[in-house]
């Protein structure tokens, strides 16, 4: 039995929330929460937010024990990616890319 929550068009690079995933990957639920609340990166805030409605689809859902959860998957994919143009000297315009993510969090209970 899993609980899964996902996170779409967050506006943060893959590759900055990928750094911080691999350090809850299979990590129990109260470990993964200490970890990204004193990690100062970007990402930690929307993923502190997702691994507590993971938590609460687990709880409400499927009937599972919150003290038994563990984080058994999750991943990140490139959203959608948003153009903008920057002025630079001589008339020229640089591309600028907005980048955003698509993250999906699974929690499971111990067997």
């Amino acid at each position: 039995m899993e609980a899964r929550a996902i996170l779409r068009h967050a506006r943060i690079a893959p590759r900055k929330v990928q750094i911080v995933l691999d350090l809850i990957r299979n990590k129990p639920t109260d470990v993964a929460m200490a970890i990204l609340k004193n990690t100062p990166k970007a990402a930690c805030e929307p993923l502190e937010k997702l691994l507590k409605s993971a938590i609460a689809n687990a709880e409400n859902n499927h009937n599972m024990d919150k003290n038994n959860l563990y984080v058994a998957e999750c991943f990140v994919s490139p959203g959608p990616t948003m153009k903008r143009i920057r002025p630079r000297a001589q008339g020229r315009a640089f591309r600028v890319l907005k980048r955003s993510s698509h993250i999906t969090l699974v929690v499971k209970e111990h067997e």
